[in-house]
């Protein structure tokens, strides 16, 4: 990408950590191409972003109060990674020419419409980014030139973290006398698909049956979450509530992660740890978790059984010893 000035740039942020994590290579991709990033987004985002240099606004209010905090970053350029019509109005409101895609009516709303495409959520994010700096003009987003010719997102997220999340995530393994080798399983997930759960029922086993093979097991319950994780993996270790930074350098320092579709799955990818995420609802050709070190077990027909994410898990666990 062309490299200009540190133009200041409204960045509204995904709703949803998962969704952040996998916007990542967006985000750098514009810090690259020069644009100084004014990012609007959910409490958590100054925590998963406060090793960049972005400055980090909370969402808080109506259209309006949002619009407000989009005018104070000065921008007259910004770009929508939300699909929501008020995000795209909040943007209008504030002065802003804003890029996004043209959904829930809002085309009018937008000085750039981008048509969306198929393929993964990196890549739609990806898409955007190309849009706001301009280096899209010979690329028609899958109709026009080859495969192999069209500007591609790199292989990892690359999420950085600081020194204050490492040393957060040391000392609650530390107090948790957790060592080296652990395994973390997030077996929350948040919302339904078809009046069905996105969580995989097979967690209580396979926390028994690591546990029962002499692996230590670790859990990050949210705020309020306690109760459901510890009976979703009976016997792990759980720590206490982290930031997502701090949780994300836990989550790089597993031997393995099994995680549902679901945000901590893309925290584990963006970190680079070897995740495996199990899908049984969702579509993990749009949400798999992105990373050479990332794999995924079942898909959109069923949950798989806990037999097939028990053997991938060993191989997993074994590669890393």
């Amino acid at each position: 990408m062309k490299r200009r000035p540190d133009i200041p740039l409204a960045v509204r942020l995904p709703n949803w950590v998962g969704d952040a994590c996998m916007a990542l290579p967006a985000l750098a991709a514009l810090r690259n191409a020069g644009f100084a990033l004014h990012v609007i987004g959910k409490g958590w985002a100054a925590d998963l972003l406060a090793a960049y240099p972005d400055r980090v606004a909370r969402v808080s209010g109506g259209v309006v109060a949002q619009s407000r905090a989009l005018a104070a970053s000065g921008a007259q350029r910004g770009v929508l990674f939300t699909n929501s019509f008020g995000s795209a109005l909040a943007m209008r409101l504030a002065g802003i020419a804003a890029v996004g895609y043209g959904h829930e009516g809002r085309s009018i709303l937008l000085a750039r419409r981008v048509p969306r495409a198929g393929g993964h959520e990196v890549e739609s994010f990806w898409r955007l980014a190309l849009a706001t700096s301009g280096d899209d003009a010979a690329w028609d987003f899958g109709v026009g030139l080859p495969a192999r010719r069209w500007p591609r997102p790199p292989r990892r997220l690359g999420l950085q973290l600081t020194d204050l999340h490492r040393a957060t995530a040391s000392a609650a393994l530390a107090s948790a006398g957790v060592g080296p080798g652990y395994v973390v399983l997030c077996p929350l997930a948040v919302g339904t698909i078809g009046g069905r759960s996105k969580a995989w029922p097979g967690f209580p086993l396979i926390a028994r049956e690591l546990q029962a093979a002499g692996r230590r097991v670790v859990a990050c319950p949210g705020p309020g979450e306690e109760a459901a994780t510890a009976a979703a993996v009976p016997g792990a270790m759980l720590l206490p509530a982290l930031g997502l930074g701090a949780y994300a350098a836990v989550l790089a320092g597993a031997a393995a992660v099994l995680a549902n579709d679901s945000g901590p799955m893309h925290l584990a990818a963006a970190v680079d740890a070897p995740v495996i995420g199990v899908f049984g609802l969702g579509e993990p050709r749009r949400t798999r978790p992105w990373g050479p070190r990332a794999s995924i077990v079942g898909g959109t027909s069923g949950w798989p059984e806990p037999s097939l994410v028990r053997d991938l898990l060993a191989a997993r666990l074994e590669r890393a010893s």
